[in-house]
């Protein structure tokens, strides 16, 4: 099966279709991009196509069986499944999910938007219990909740690698 992302003038995508494999063949027997496209707009009348990899994410090629990271990474293709809103980079030839914030940037190996702050490394409290992460657009960081103190919030800090109490 292979996947199309259908998309708008401005390169969002508005849809993903499948189409059979067979229906990807070239006259030399080998799939092209440009014949499952050719397929979708005689079947749609729509002009605007790119081939999206179901099983690539952030760059990255999974074994569609077993979820796992390839051992064929030329097999990766255009950084991210295409999902309906993501947008098409040219430049990159690459499928972008949305920006989540004003503050974060592109990893252009990825494809994806990340905070201008790492994430933090220590994501449990009291050995085994998770935080709850959240990006704070305002203050440019990252915060936590955890569940024995619902109401109160801890903020990591960059230069000590650690969660400390907030004040606001």
């Amino acid at each position: 099966m292979a996947y199309f992302a259908k998309l708008n003038s401005d390169n969002i995508v508005l849809a993903v279709h499948s189409v059979r494999d067979e229906d990807c063949i070239n006259s030399e027997g080998i799939e092209s991009e440009e014949v499952g496209i050719a397929f979708l707009q005689e079947i749609h009348g729509w002009t605007l196509w790119k081939k999206t990899s179901y099983n690539t994410r952030e760059g990255k090629h999974y074994n569609s069986e077993t979820g796992e990271l390839s051992s064929d990474q030329s097999k990766a293709f255009r950084k991210n499944f295409a999902g309906i809103g993501s947008r098409y980079d040219p430049t990159l030839d690459a499928f972008i999910p949305p920006k989540l914030y004003d503050s974060w940037i592109i990893d252009e190996t990825k494809g994806v938007y990340v905070a201008p702050v790492s994430f933090p490394s220590i994501k449990t409290y009291n050995t085994d219990k998770e935080y709850d992460i959240q990006w704070d657009e305002a203050n440019q960081r990252w915060i936590a909740y955890d569940e024995e103190t619902p109401r109160g919030e801890f903020y990591w800090d960059v230069s000590t690698l650690t969660w400390n109490a907030s004040t606001n």
